[in-house]
């Protein structure tokens, strides 16, 4: 029985750097073939019974670009993944080859041990794809539960990024599964049998950093009794997961993006650079983008990081979802002697809430409810939904018609706030009283904060009809974040921005009208 050896395919113009790739490949063992040129790495693919386990281009060839052959291989030989070298310094060209699908890359002048390294890595992922096309079993079970159609296509999404090595920024809010996310990609990646490290950036403090991430030679600094490996040690042939990464400070942004491009961490008290092999996936509930803008995260560290995005939905654009996750929750907070369940009508009650804090607050409640529950059945008193968007049948929700100035003059009569002669918020009451008839505290529809479940069973007026407004809005979220900003600062200035008394003021939770409070920036003035 003849035995096959994986066979790679170098295409590179310059002979020497050719001759170079080739000898250091058929000392790991490999069959390999060379091409000067693209058409001649074409006629090579197109060779019938000829799969190459991987091909190594050149960015720059004589009749054409590198990034052609990786899109047409990423195209037609989705099981070959393609690596590029790229000149020193163009990082630009890297992050471009990742986007297009190239598996990796090496910069030049090329170091044998990253390159033997890659190599490694490819042929694993090679291997582990040709297991895939064999009949399984039984297929792994998902870290992310869920049936919806947001969650499928995740699930498809990630993979297809697990095949790459190129960095990957998971984005969502908090709560929403970004760690989640990172583990399924390292278990489906061809890492899956290497370590996973998982780094929360914004618990480390600053003066610790550095050693924390690239380790410290013993007697480097007081204290250092032995030498410690860092994270990227720790990593070293799986994955890295930074995570919360846009709190990290600038001076460790510097160090952390040459770590990242040249794939080799010094040891502090250490006089030489040692190379690692890892795959940073980096989260943030942040935007990076916006960060950027504001200078206080690294434009170049950015694009590293950001090669491929990855956004996780909230919990509240995948209610579907809410049976699969309550029963996963459930059955881990319950013991084998006594089982927890759901009772009647808390799905649809947990269905009308919105989840500002989404997986990890749903997780939250439910352990909450289960300490008040009787006999292991959770009922919907037992959920406390504070803040809850609930619909009940006794208070008629406005129509869809209503204006939105006639809310704000509403909102502003039941919390008894001053209205700023001059603010937007004022003109909007001005135009809706004009027009409409007069909101008082007797009128039925206005219910205080202090007494707020009073008058639920009560007869509610019709709405006014639309007013003429003559100038409409150019961009309504924008308008209505300005008017919800507005109460908020005035909820706030009343109660001497005690954030507690104004979210009950406001009729909402204290965690909601944090998170208001962030997405619309409103900062508490210093003392």
């Amino acid at each position: 029985m003849t035995v096959r050896f994986p066979r790679v395919l170098v295409v590179d113009d310059e002979a020497d750097l050719r001759e170079l790739l080739e000898l250091t490949l058929l000392k790991m063992g490999l069959e390999v073939d060379c091409a000067a040129t693209l058409g001649e790495a074409r006629a090579l693919l197109a060779q019938a019974g000829v799969e190459y386990q991987l091909v190594l281009t050149d960015m720059r060839l004589p009749d054409g670009l590198g990034l052609e052959l990786v899109r047409e291989v990423s195209a037609s030989h989705r099981n070959t993944p393609i690596a590029v070298v790229t000149a020193f310094g163009s990082a630009e060209n890297a992050v471009v080859a990742l986007k297009a699908g190239a598996f990796d890359y090496i910069s030049k002048p090329v170091a044998l041990d990253q390159l033997r390294v890659m190599v490694r890595s490819a042929l694993r992922l090679s291997a582990g794809q040709a297991e895939d096309e064999a009949p399984v079993a039984k297929p792994a079970v998902s870290r992310l539960r869920g049936n919806s159609a947001v969650i499928e296509a995740l699930r498809a999404q990630i993979a297809r990024l697990a095949r790459s090595m190129a960095p990957i920024a998971i984005n969502g809010e908090s709560g929403s599964g970004k760690e989640l996310a990172a583990r399924e990609i390292h278990a489906q990646s061809s890492r899956a049998a290497k370590p996973f490290i998982a780094v929360n950036c914004g618990a480390i403090p600053e003066a610790l950093m550095e050693a924390e991430f690239f380790g410290y030679r013993k007697g480097a600094f007081t204290g250092a009794a032995d030498e410690r490996d860092g994270f990227f040690q720790a990593a070293n042939g799986g994955t890295l997961m930074l995570d919360e990464v846009a709190d990290l400070p600038l001076a460790m942004q510097v160090k952390l993006l040459r770590a990242i491009q040249e794939r080799r961490v010094r040891k502090i008290g250490a006089t030489a650079e040692e190379p690692v092999d890892v795959r940073i996936i980096s989260a943030t509930h942040k935007n990076l983008a916006q960060c950027v803008e504001q200078g206080s995260f690294r434009q170049d560290l950015y694009y590293r990081l950001n090669v491929i995005e990855l956004s996780l939905p909230p919990l509240r654009e995948r209610l579907d979802d809410l049976p699969v996750l309550t029963d996963g929750i459930l059955e881990r907070l319950g013991t084998f002697e006594s089982q927890v369940r759901l009772g009647e009508g808390v799905l649809d009650a947990l269905r009308s809430y919105s989840f500002p804090g989404n997986v990890r607050e749903l997780e939250n409640i439910l352990e909450r409810a289960l300490a008040f529950a009787n006999d292991g059945v959770i009922e919907v008193a037992d959920l406390a939904l504070k803040g809850a968007r609930m619909v009940e049948a006794t208070v008629p929700l406005p129509t869809p018609t209503t204006p939105a100035p006639y809310l704000a003059a509403s909102e502003a009569a039941a919390m008894r706030l001053p209205l700023a002669e001059g603010s937007m918020l004022a003109q909007a009451t001005a135009t809706a009283s004009a027009q409409a008839a007069p909101v008082t505290a007797a009128d039925p529809m206005v219910v205080s904060p202090a007494g707020a479940g009073a008058g639920a069973g009560a007869g509610v007026a019709d709405w006014p009809p639309l007013p003429q407004i003559d100038v409409l809005p150019p961009n309504l979220p924008d308008f209505l974040n300005r008017i919800e900003r507005e109460l908020i600062l005035r909820a706030l200035a009343q109660t001497q921005f005690n954030r507690t008394q104004a979210a009950q003021l406001l009729g909402i939770s204290f965690r909601q009208l944090r998170y208001q409070m962030q997405k619309l920036d409103i900062q508490e003035p210093d003392a």
